[in-house]
């Protein structure tokens, strides 16, 4: 959410980020309507006043057997004009919140400019694509010659963009978000939270998808949402809080399924697992300073990037254009791992900068240790990483050519000391 009181001050900069947007400007809408509210908020503080006294000169009228009937009139008068002033007020402001509440957040000084993906830059690359003495096979060519991967039972119990995962599979899936869980908590400090999976709309407004990403989520009978990611509930425990800057920053990390209904990506990635309705991800959240969160969005994309170290996967790091930017994000970058059976990196974890955009419609401040007042918190989110598209890298990054696949080192402990999955449905 946009703070009115900084657009007041920075008509022209507010267009310019909505433009670095693709969008057309709206601060001299969204100013002639704030123009209009404080009016009518002005008029009825003064129609307020103006009764007060007049209660004040009826009893005071009364004391000396004074007429009161005149006042009286101007009483009832003045409260018609106050209800009607205060109405009008309650109007416009509804009307620049839901300008405000459907506009992104504008772009930070250095994310690049252009209006897609084209635009975005590479940072840094770790690691040369392996090489195979044979072709190497995509992820469900794998999974489903493996016999551990199974999308037709998927689609008749819940149709497309569905995987049911067996055995050696369903255990490595479940060993990748204990070992990146382990990591994030015991190496760089992030509080493991197991939130709800369903959400009030509050929740989804707070973080940015209501309203304009309602159709890519999925909503209950009884008005609640499914997750799509857990960046929903782990931002929102600060929502409504004052928060002590000592506290701060506070790092939480979750693994949980999500839920997309992949509305805006008809026809895209229609096989294999890349693009799922159900997914599990572990997140990363961050809420801090402002001071401090240009430092906490360099080292959350280091813990995301440090996950695909230990794994031995090949990544680069990306800084998305203004226009490629999710709707919250001020700064975003995105980590691509590379996949041999599609030939190319593809996004494996996104992590961003809201700035205080999500903070002010969440209502979530901080006390500073020093001066009076409060001020909006920064927060942060990232994935730590997707587990299903680490797996995804895991199968055709580590396939052989007897249709096997090894087990990276860091993941051994966790599936019993397991280093490879065989084609026979044998384990070693």
């Amino acid at each position: 959410m946009h703070d009115i009181r900084w657009l007041r001050d920075h008509p022209a900069e507010f267009d310019r980020g909505l433009a670095r947007r693709g969008l057309p400007p709206c601060a001299e809408e969204v100013l002639a309507l704030d123009h209009g509210w404080r009016a009518a908020e002005t008029r009825a503080q003064e129609v307020l006043a103006r009764r007060n006294r007049i209660a004040r000169d009826v009893g005071a009228a009364k004391k000396r057997g004074e007429d009161i009937a005149p006042l009286l009139r101007q009483f009832a008068d003045d409260k018609d004009a106050e209800a009607a002033s205060a109405a009008e007020a309650a109007r416009l402001r509804a009307a620049i919140d839901a300008i405000l509440a459907g506009l992104p957040n504008l772009p930070a000084d250095d994310v690049p400019d252009g209006l897609d993906e084209t635009a975005n830059l590479v940072l840094r690359r770790e690691g040369e694509p392996p090489g195979f003495d044979f072709e190497p096979a995509s992820h469900e060519a794998i999974g489903e010659r493996l016999g551990l991967m199974d999308f037709r039972r998927a689609g008749k119990l819940s149709g497309s963009r569905f995987v049911v995962l067996r055995r050696d599979l369903a255990r490595l899936e479940r060993a990748l978000a204990q070992f990146m869980l382990d990591l994030h908590t015991r190496e760089f400090g992030y509080e493991e939270i197991s939130p709800p999976l369903l959400v009030r709309d509050e929740a989804v407004f707070g973080t940015g998808q209501l309203p304009k990403a309602a159709e890519d989520m999925f909503r209950t009978t009884n008005g609640l949402w499914l997750i799509p990611t857990a960046e929903v509930p782990l931002t929102n425990l600060v929502a409504d809080e004052i928060l002590d800057e000592r506290l701060l920053p506070l790092r939480f990390t979750a693994g949980t399924p999500s839920f997309r209904s992949e509305a805006g990506a008809a026809g895209k990635d229609t096989r294999g697992m890349i693009r799922q309705h159900q997914f599990i991800k572990v997140e990363l959240v961050s809420v801090t300073t402002p001071e401090q969160s240009a430092a906490e969005h360099e080292r959350m994309t280091l813990c995301a990037e440090e996950v695909l170290k230990r794994l031995g996967l090949v990544y680069r790091v990306m800084l998305l254009s203004a226009g490629d930017m999710g709707f919250a994000a001020r700064k975003t970058y995105d980590i691509e791992v590379w996949l041999p059976g599609q030939g190319a990196y593809r996004e494996i974890s996104s992590c961003s900068n809201c700035g205080a955009f999500q903070a002010q419609r969440m209502k979530a401040r901080y006390r500073p240790a020093e001066g009076r007042g409060t001020r909006p918190v920064h927060t942060l989110n990232g994935s730590g990483l997707a587990v299903g598209r680490t797996l995804i890298a895991i199968l055709e990054n580590y396939q052989q050519a007897d249709g096997s696949v090894s087990i990276p080192a860091a993941l051994q402990p966790y599936m019993g000391g397991q280093t490879v999955i065989a084609r026979d449905g044998s384990s070693r």
